[in-house]
């Protein structure tokens, strides 16, 4: 993914956080600049859109550079305090923690932002917020599996699947994130009995990510995987007549696990009250709306309708687990993985 910030393009990697740090000193002396910087993790084509809105509405300008979260995170730990991004936006709560747990982003009062978004999708000290949700659930082929023979993320552990599930590679922070909630929810050692399941009855090498996985399994290579509802979404919507569908996992249990895309405000912002209004202004009603529809995601906010497209999904129980715990359990969840042989 490439870094967008005034016409610059820099390479990935070291010398990410090296321009990083040449910006961040070079950029003292713009600091009392208006514009609004924002590091996000999440697309151009998907943000842009919504920054363009803001400054119509607003007048605030912003500019952005957009990578992976990793990156991201990295420059502005290297930044330090002569840095001018003043938001990060990333496509995962754990992404979000960590970036919380190594000081990058402030704790912020605002009744506005705790009245929109629920508690289940914001930091407990107030240094990010979820503004959009996808839900990483169950999908099938409806050509060779019935609904009533799916259930829970647990299930898919039993031999009745072996050489019939497809999994995204355990190096995306989804399925990282995904095992953390597990974990919270079942504890190491079930999880571990889970995961350990899921390996055995791989019917090929994990993929690189969702849209390959739903494929296979529409080219009959496996039967039942675990993807991101919004992945879902694009491929149905320019392939409509793929024999796939959704199964909304636990539904007798704790519910679907969700994740977030969500946002902070820096800890060296020098327009840090111009970040939490933009961030107040992404927790009302007509942004949420546009935010998730963007992305086929759900709003953040409950009461708002999601797209129609999203909506003909049905409705679903949403695991009510804190998504820190995303975070907080990550580093657990990724030798875990390891540990099973999930790669």
């Amino acid at each position: 993914m490439k870094a967008r910030f005034g016409g610059f393009v820099p390479t990935m990697g070291a010398v990410v956080v090296a321009l990083g740090l040449l910006v961040g000193v070079t950029g003292c002396a713009n600091k009392e600049s208006s514009e609004l910087v924002v590091y996000s993790a999440r697309i151009e084509a998907l943000i842009k859109p919504i920054f363009d809105r803001y400054t119509a509405e607003t007048g605030q300008k912003i500019r952005f550079v957009t990578d992976d979260a990793g990156p991201l995170i990295e420059r502005l730990n290297a930044e330090g305090a002569n840095s001018q991004a003043d938001i990060l936006l990333t496509v995962d709560a754990g992404e979000l923690w960590h970036a919380a747990d190594r000081g990058l982003l402030k704790p912020i009062q605002s009744d506005v932002l705790n009245a929109n978004i629920p508690e289940s999708l914001r930091d407990p000290q107030g240094r990010w917020f979820g503004f959009s949700i996808r839900a990483r659930t169950i999908v099938y082929s409806t050509e060779r599996v019935k609904p009533e023979d799916l259930s829970d993320y647990a299930a898919l552990a039993e031999p009745r699947w072996k050489g019939k599930l497809c999994l995204r590679t355990s190096k995306k922070v989804y399925n990282q994130s995904l095992v953390a909630m597990l974990i919270a929810e079942h504890g190491e050692p079930k999880t571990e009995e889970i995961v350990r399941g899921w390996v055995a009855n791989l019917a090929a090498e994990p993929f690189s990510n969702d849209t390959l996985l739903m494929e296979a399994i529409a080219a009959g290579q496996c039967d039942v995987g675990l993807v991101n509802t919004y992945y879902f979404g694009r491929l149905v919507r320019d392939q409509p007549d793929l024999p796939i569908k959704l199964f909304w996992a636990d539904q007798a249990g704790q519910g679907v696990h969700i994740n977030i895309s969500g946002a902070g405000v820096t800890a060296h912002s020098p327009r840090a009250e111009a970040a939490q209004k933009f961030l107040e202004w992404l927790s009302q009603p007509e942004a949420q709306q546009f935010f998730a529809g963007q992305n086929l995601e759900y709003a953040a906010s409950p009461s708002i309708e999601p797209d129609p497209i999203v909506k003909a999904w049905g409705d679903f129980k949403r695991s009510p687990m804190n998504v820190v715990q995303a975070g907080e359990l990550q580093a657990q969840a990724v030798k875990l993985m390891d540990r099973v042989g999930y790669r």
